[in-house]
This record gives structure tokens, C-alpha cells and sequence, in this order.
């Protein structure tokens, strides 16, 4: 008897994907590949934070937190509210955090 159920080599299901789909994807892997960037995007999946929090959490400067902050709000990545003087972020969509979940379960397992 084969070695049932793990006779045949497994063959992922195959995607068609576009070319623009391809392209879109990759962009939005690229913002959230910087170390900074993932790190407030991690920080992000655990609630809505502003600049200034964001800054002092990952002990980075408001200006620079600012500028990855553009970046992946641009991106569509992000959300954001203004709320008198301060500006809150939170992720555009939560199922980012469990990709980022999935992948730090198989690679920092």
C-alpha cells in the first residue's frame, strides 16, 4: 500500500493571475516590506494610534513616522481621521494583519 493520504507530491491550485493583478500585489508587499513600515503596521493591528503615538511606541521621529505613514496610506494600506489637531491611523483593511500573521507563523515560527 502507498503511503496514503501522502502518495502524490502536492501541487498547489493553479491561480490565474493578471498581469495588473501581479503588479498591484507586489506594490503592496514592497510598502509593507520596510521594517519601519511593518512595524506600524503591526503596532496598527492592535488599534487605532496617532502620529505622535505611533512615533513614541517605535522611538522614531514624528517627521519620519509621517513619511511611511504617507506612504502606506497612499498605498491605500491605511485609514485615517482627524480629530482636532491629531490624526489617527488604523488599517484600511484588517485581513493585512492576518497576512502578516500567517507569514510570521511560517517564518519566525
Amino acid at each position: 500500500m502507498a503511503n496514503w493520504p501522502y502518495s502524490a507530491p502536492y501541487k498547489p491550485p493553479q491561480i490565474d493571475w493578471s498581469d495588473v493583478e501581479i503588479e498591484r500585489i507586489g506594490e503592496l508587499l514592497k510598502a509593507i516590506a520596510h521594517p519601519l513600515r511593518l512595524s506600524i503596521v503591526c503596532l496598527l493591528g492592535e488599534g487605532e494610534r496617532s502620529v505622535g503615538d505611533i512615533s513614541q511606541e517605535i522611538g522614531s521621529s514624528q517627521p519620519n513616522i509621517s513619511q511611511h505613514l504617507s506612504l502606506l496610506s497612499n498605498r491605500k494600506l491605511l485609514k485615517s481621521r482627524k480629530d482636532a489637531n491629531r490624526i489617527y491611523y488604523r488599517i484600511a483593511d484588517e485581513r493585512l494583519i492576518s497576512i502578516i500573521s500567517m507569514l510570521r507563523g511560517i517564518y519566525c515560527p
